[in-house]
């Protein structure tokens, strides 16, 4: 063990951690659940601290030794060296102060041992022209925005890109439509893809539209809004560095107290993310639905075989990766009311449930991300249409007698239909028991063909 001293006393850190006081005691002061800070909200922290060294040394804050010494950590950081350096919770305080200062004093230490001399000071020099208030919402942001574009929209344009092929692969195959779980009329099945495809497509556009508002960033608002110890143009020439590192177009937040209290740009991306959630668990129940039997469900499609599906019922195939899709989505559901709640509670100056807010962002991101890749490799690329199954059904189902409606009116289509159903024949015998058409008209008429597309 060795001392660290602060305000507030002498505290011990274990040997082999780089952190100082303020990391310490928050391991010791909040030992609540086993959710940690995410990786990429601490990627986009050293990010971050990296980009305010830069710009404090444009302004002449810092030296330029200090600087390269901060550079130097926050590379390692960003190689995703040092992930055990970051131990703490997501539990602490509602600013994430205390993963500011886990930051700044890693930094610190590190750096001054690569310097060979005591160059940093984790709140003179580190933090300098920062505050915990403006460096956490701006983390987020980063993160947010960094973890959307590179994880979740290429998985949606691979879902998108999968599906189009299905359209394709099954082109000119007419299946039976269903509307509240019962027979309706005729589609192709390719439509049906279609639709499913154009949900990926809308939630990807609505993900898309959140993107401007997560570029704005709070950086230069330091403790309250007001800028209090940073340079005047500090926050513009922050987001040039920060986009020429990342290739992004963040900039400033044009109101500072905006950015430190309103939280609208994550209940905002949330809001879209749980667009992307719904519209998923709706493919993915449609496909598990469809795929069911195979003999005793609908059967229509036939999903990939990926792993035995029972313990004791060998031959047994679930739907698995449906099943693993609509759990996720039901979580970023959930995940989205805590970010509501969250992002409402903003008092004065500065919203204290940014930590929960970061989390849950994360988590929706990364699980949606991880899923339509899952879904896509394991289920999408794999599926089949059932043909015999289909046709069978097709050519069973009672709505075709809807394009009757134009020939020989609703009321005797209706009924029809329901003699077929209560007499247990064929809507083709019912059509001729009750002499509303030959045999010949019948067949002229009732083509599943001419029942797909607009008169």
């Amino acid at each position: 063990m060795r001392i660290e001293e602060d305000v507030l006393g002498t505290i011990e850190v274990p040997d082999g951690c780089w952190w100082k006081s303020q990391t310490q005691r928050s391991l010791e002061n909040f030992p609540v659940g086993e959710e940690k800070m995410p990786e990429p909200l601490i990627q986009a922290f050293s990010l971050l601290k990296l980009c305010c060294a830069r710009a404090n040394l444009r302004f002449g804050v810092i030296t330029s030794f200090q600087e390269a010494a901060i550079e130097e950590v926050c590379r390692r950081i960003l190689n995703q060296e040092l992930r055990d350096q970051f131990p703490l919770s997501v539990w602490q305080t509602g600013s994430g102060t205390q993963t500011n200062m886990n930051l700044n004093e890693v930094i610190t230490t590190l750096g001054n041992l690569h310097a060979g001399r005591d160059i940093l000071h984790p709140n003179d020099v580190v933090n300098a022209s920062q505050s915990s208030n403006d460096t956490f919402p701006s983390a987020l942001h980063i993160m947010a925005v960094l973890e959307v574009t590179g994880k979740l929209l290429p998985a949606l344009d691979a879902m998108i890109d999968c599906l189009r092929d299905l359209e394709k692969k099954n082109a000119g195959i007419i299946k039976i439509g269903r509307t509240h779980l019962q027979d309706a009329t005729p589609l192709y099945l390719s439509g049906e893809i279609s639709g499913w495809r154009s949900m990926i497509e809308h939630a990807r556009r609505q993900i898309l539209d959140t993107l401007p508002y997560l570029r704005e960033l709070a950086i230069g608002a330091t403790a309250v809004g007001s800028g209090i110890n940073c340079p005047a143009g500090f926050d513009q020439v922050f987001c040039d560095i920060l986009n020429r590192e990342t290739g992004e177009s963040f900039r400033p937040d044009p109101n500072k107290y905006h950015a430190l209290t309103s939280k609208d740009a994550a209940v905002f991306l949330s809001g879209a993310l749980k667009s992307l959630a719904a519209n998923m668990m709706k493919i993915a129940n449609d496909i598990r639905w469809l795929a069911s039997g195979p003999r005793c469900g609908i059967g229509e499609l036939i999903i990939p075989a990926n792993e035995p599906g029972s313990s004791i019922m060998p031959g047994k195939v679930n739907p698995t990766q449906c099943e693993s899709v609509t759990m996720t989505a039901v979580q970023v559901m959930g995940n989205d009311a805590a970010i509501g709640m969250a992002a409402s509670q903003g008092n004065f100056e500065l919203n204290v449930f940014m930590p929960l807010i970061a989390y849950n962002l994360w988590q929706s991101i990364r699980l949606l991300a991880d899923s339509a890749d899952s879904f896509t490799k394991r289920c999408l690329k794999g599926l089949e249409a059932n043909t015999p199954v289909i046709e069978a059904n097709l050519e069973n189902s009672l709505m075709l007698v809807t394009c009757l409606n134009p020939v020989i009116g609703y009321k005797k289509a209706a009924q029809a239909a329901r003699t077929a159903h209560e007499q247990g024949i064929s809507l083709k015998e019912a059509i001729l028991v009750l002499g509303y058409l030959t045999e010949e008209e019948f067949d002229r008429h009732v083509q599943p063909e001419k029942m797909v597309r607009p008169l």
